[in-house]
Order: structure tokens, then sequence, then C-alpha cells
């Protein structure tokens, strides 16, 4: 996993319950599930943001030779 770091929080118990019945986890799994949506929804929300302004040009037939 990497390197971690403890962290103390003060999260509404009622949101962490929904939140730990949701992923059926304890709670640092939740959290870190919790952290891992987010980082990818603004990830996601980057990559929206460049839509239909990247310019690729590809030659489908190159891709395809390249499979052999």
């Amino acid at each position: 996993m990497g390197d971690t770091q403890k962290i103390t929080a003060h999260v509404p118990v009622e949101l962490l319950h929904r939140a730990r019945a949701a992923t059926g986890k304890g709670i640092t799994e939740t959290v870190r599930l919790g952290l891992g949506l987010l980082a990818s929804a603004k990830a996601a929300e980057g990559l929206r943001r460049l839509r239909g302004k990247l310019r690729l040009d590809l030659d489908i037939a190159e891709l395809r030779r390249d499979r052999r």
C-alpha cells in the first residue's frame, strides 16, 4: 500500500454510519474508499474539461498493423 498517515477527523456520526453501511467495511477502509472516490472524481472532472480540446491525429491502419 505504501506510506500511510494517521489522521484524526471529526465527522457526523450518521454520515459515518451510512458510509460504513454502504461499504460494508470498517472505518479505515470506508475513509480510504471515500478519499479514493473523491480523487477519482476530481481527475474525471479535469478530463471532462479537456473534452473536444485535444486534437488527435491517429492513423487507424498504422494502429492495426501494430497489433500483429
